[in-house]
């Protein structure tokens, strides 16, 4: 999830700047500070999404389908699997047992509504969100995109 938050927020940052840097997996797995390998899967992942294209050829890359303020946090969610986020027991606890007995029964209760409560709240964030605090979070004023992919300041 987090790799896939940060792949949009470069192609978002990406896309503003003057200086547009192409959306190579390489780009973006310097900013990520990861093999361009994961960076690939994880585009794959948000391409099925319908969250990216690739486009090929000279200058070819990867770039947002969508603008960013119109992708939340929960379809990036979606994209990666939206696994659960708690499991149950690996093997089934004896039935015999006074809580053995309804313990999943109330644990899947309680997951499903605090798994629920998780999607909300990732709906009420966009890419352009993150984009906007990020930067806020970076010393000093913004530049753009290095060539390596990395955010740089400015002169």
């Amino acid at each position: 999830m987090s790799v896939a938050v940060h792949v949009l927020t470069w192609l978002a940052f990406d896309r503003r700047g003057t200086d547009k840097e192409i959306g190579t997996s390489q780009r973006i797995a310097t900013s990520v500070n990861t093999h361009p390998v994961v960076i690939r899967r994880a585009l794959g992942e948000l391409r099925e999404a319908g969250l990216v294209a690739a486009s090929r050829g000279r200058g070819g890359g990867w770039v947002l389908t969508r603008e960013p303020a119109s992708i939340t946090l929960r379809d990036v969610y979606l994209a990666v699997g939206g696994e659960p986020v708690f499991a149950l027991h690996a093997a089934s606890p004896d039935a015999e047992c006074y809580v053995g007995y309804g313990i999943q029964a109330v644990l899947e209760r309680a997951y499903r509504d605090a798994e629920e409560a998780l999607r909300c709240s990732l709906e009420r964030t966009t890419i352009a969100d993150v984009l906007r605090d990020t930067l806020t979070e970076f010393p000093g004023e913004v530049g753009t995109a290095g060539p390596a992919g990395a955010l740089t300041r400015p002169g």
